[in-house]
């Protein structure tokens, strides 16, 4: 008899984005003629930079010929690749990452998800909420979380609220702890930590021999000077955190699937009679493993994004969601509403009007004013009474359902 791994039975029906997916559907079904806008899902609209484009159809013509084939390459990418995010994303910023500890993969999503697989599952994990549901669910299906409440939480993961009441700054633990996961800028509420409120969770981790997962996949969003682009700003970082960063939101490979994620060597963690392993060696064991690599096709398109052009082209990518997200932010804002996060973020994080819960505006949203967005609930308990939009939409569709929310009854 096949048994099951049954930690997958206690995830809830389905994934957040699944069942908004179902409901626009459902609507669009009943509403054929409605111009829906949606502004809920954080996937791009604006196509790769011209210089990704360029590189892809050489590297296509290239695998055309005997003499440039690539079949399998390094699982942890191509040196071409490695270097030029070693160069540009750490040593042009005095950060001391070295190639080996850098491995390129198809997406942030996927390595802040199998970084478990390298975790035992008696470690107490703590997630700040709300949270990429990712982080949760993943830690379900690995069995660290345990049994899911009537409260929404699950009782073996610590919750660190991040509300507009501690003004969305989490607060360290009062249990001991040994994995946290942070995301900064932080995906849904928008909003980031300065480097001496990250430096309070660096020495945490030093102090506890605890593990920090910094999922830094929107940190070319950052505007303002006092808040870090990596972790490793912060003095000691690389004795206990993990880095992952991406080309989706910055390049506009949701499409094309490309990130990396950084494991120093200098991280250890620990067997159960104390003895210390390089989680370097174990990641890249796993990744040897079970990752092929990403295609050198795609590879070349994200090497290409670091070429004076490319690194333009993506500049003028970000400021385009970024003036979405002015926009969204200040006619939110001027509507009444309280409106957090769209400075250094592609989101923007929205107090739900007159006392409804997170899905009650999202419906009212959806129905009366046809705008998608994504309920704050769905991120966690925290999340209550707050509603996620996100500035990857084109000008023409912000500014439309900038619009139809100026039309929302306080």
């Amino acid at each position: 008899m096949v048994l099951i791994n049954e930690n997958y039975t206690k995830l809830p029906g389905s994934y957040l984005f699944s069942e908004i997916a179902r409901k626009v559907n459902e609507f669009k079904i009943a509403n054929p003629t409605a111009d829906v806008i949606r502004l809920g899902i954080g996937d791009v609209t604006k196509p790769l930079p011209q210089a990704s484009i360029d590189a892809m159809h050489k590297a296509v013509d290239e695998m055309a010929s005997a003499e440039t084939f690539r079949g399998y390459g390094p699982e942890q990418g191509y040196d071409f690749l490695v270097n030029k995010i070693v160069e540009n994303d750490y040593k042009a910023h005095g950060l001391d990452i070295q190639t080996d500890e850098v491995f390129v993969s198809d997406g942030s999503k996927s390595d802040t998800g199998n970084i478990g697989d390298i975790l035992g599952t008696d470690n107490i994990v703590a997630i700040t909420d709300p949270v990429y549901p990712v982080y949760i669910d993943t830690n379900v299906m690995a069995g660290r979380a345990g049994d899911l409440g009537a409260d929404g939480k699950w009782n073996k993961i610590v919750y660190l609220p991040c509300t507009a009441e501690n003004n969305f700054v989490p607060q360290l633990p009062t249990t001991k702890v040994d994995i946290i996961y942070l995301c900064y800028p932080n995906n849904p509420s928008g909003t980031t930590l300065t480097k001496s409120e990250l430096k309070v969770w660096v020495d945490y981790a030093l102090e506890n021999k605890a593990l920090i997962l910094f999922d830094s996949a929107y940190e070319a969003y950052i505007t303002e000077d006092d808040v870090p682009h990596s972790i490793y700003e912060i003095e000691g970082a690389k004795k206990v955190a993990i880095e992952f960063r991406s080309f989706s939101k910055t390049a506009g490979f949701t499409g094309t699937r490309c990130a990396y994620t950084v494991v120093p060597k200098d991280l250890m963690a620990y067997t159960s009679k104390g003895e210390e392993v390089s989680l370097n060696k174990l990641w890249n064991r796993r990744h040897t493993t079970k990752f092929n690599g990403v295609p050198y096709i795609i590879q070349r398109a994200a090497e290409a994004c670091y070429s004076p052009e490319g690194k333009k082209q993506v500049k003028d990518t970000i400021e385009y969601y970024l003036n979405n997200a002015k926009i969204i932010r200040e006619g939110l804002t001027e509507q009444g509403l309280k409106v957090y996060g769209g400075i250094n973020s592609p989101y923007i994080w929205v107090k739900t009007p007159n006392g409804m819960s997170s899905w009650e505006f999202f419906d009212y949203l959806l129905n009366e004013l046809n705008v998608v967005g994504t309920p704050g609930v769905g991120f966690g308990p925290s999340g209550e009474g707050y509603l996620r939009l996100t500035a990857f939409g084109t000008l023409e569709n912000t500014k439309e359902a900038v619009l139809r929310l100026k039309k929302i009854k306080l």
